[in-house]
């Protein structure tokens, strides 16, 4: 089925296709200035650090509803083995296998392609068994250190959780930004909690995949218009699941990543954040989310961390 005209009507208002130049890989990363990394330095207040990231365990959040994002399978290789003989220091050792967007991730801007191309107007071609990415790969990213601004939806609803089947809207983030009582500015990491992740952390995994409330297709736009670097949100797919546009499937996705070349991040937990946001009056803090640079991946794992 092609891809419907009021999808590319919106492909055409948010590409950034050749704004970086044709050689550029990162996408709206290139927002984040060393300006923007001074003034992001600036809203550490407290010193209070907030971990977003959900434990790596082998039964986490994977269902098996995406085939082959297996959740983490740990094996110890070696256990107190003295490797260089009786008596010397003993080791320990140990391998995981895992989907590089099995628990909290960032997609990379190859995770989705469409009508053969990836971002910047690449041959989708350039994905291969044996290498991966050659282009706009997770380890193209060098660093990632920016202003994170949490868009509480969840609270400014005066909800714990958002409904299953909820699109975030524009207006659901411009009144999460009146809570926040900060402006997203060009730059900022923008993370939406839903409060889906509760379901998870309860427990309910496949409560938690689906339904899922999240970003509505009407949001690119919003995050354009705001030249906002990143985004990342508590739920399994990003957004909304099953598609508010019946058999429109990963439009978001590929409007983010593809067209605009703007990285999203998923299974990131808010809760604690959202708490200590909460508590301090301030949703804007300093934000490091370096993704682990496997050379090739249209993913990784992250596990970030907000500085207040």
């Amino acid at each position: 089925m092609a891809l419907p005209e009021e999808f590319h009507d919106i492909a055409k208002r948010v590409n950034n296709w050749g704004r970086w130049g044709a050689a550029d890989e990162i996408g709206t990363l290139n927002l984040i200035t060393d300006e923007v990394v001074r003034g992001a330095a600036a809203e550490i207040r407290s010193g209070r650090r907030v971990p977003l990231a959900l434990p790596l365990r082998e039964d986490g959040v994977q269902t098996g509803m995406i085939p082959g994002r297996v959740n983490p399978m740990h094996t110890m290789v070696q256990i107190n083995q003295e490797i260089f003989g009786p008596g010397t220091v003993a080791c320990s050792d140990d391998a995981v296998t895992m989907g590089l967007q099995a628990a909290t991730h960032w997609d990379a801007l190859t995770h989705v392609s469409h009508s053969g191309k990836i971002y910047n107007g690449r041959p989708a071609s350039g994905i291969t068994a044996h290498a991966g990415a050659e282009f706009s790969g997770i380890d193209k990213v060098r660093h990632l250190v920016s202003r994170g601004v949490l868009l509480d939806v969840a609270r400014a609803r005066g909800v714990d959780r958002l409904e299953g089947g909820h699109p975030v809207t524009p207006e659901d983030l411009e009144a999460a930004e009146e809570l926040a009582g900060t402006r997203v500015r060009a730059g900022d990491i923008v993370l939406v909690r839903t409060g889906q992740v509760r379901l998870y952390l309860s427990g309910d995994k496949h409560a938690y995949a689906f339904p899922s409330p999240g970003l509505s297709v009407r949001t690119p736009e919003w995050f354009h218009a705001r030249d906002v670097a990143a985004v990342a949100n508590d739920t399994m797919t990003f957004e909304i699941f099953p598609p508010e546009i019946e058999d429109l499937w990963l439009p978001v996705h590929a409007l983010d990543l593809m067209e605009m070349g703007m990285l999203q991040g998923q299974n990131w937990n808010l809760e604690e954040l959202s708490t200590a946001c909460g508590e301090e009056g301030r949703y804007a803090f300093l934000l490091s989310a370096m993704p682990e640079p496997f050379v090739g991946g249209t993913g990784t794992p992250v596990a970030p961390v907000a500085v207040l």
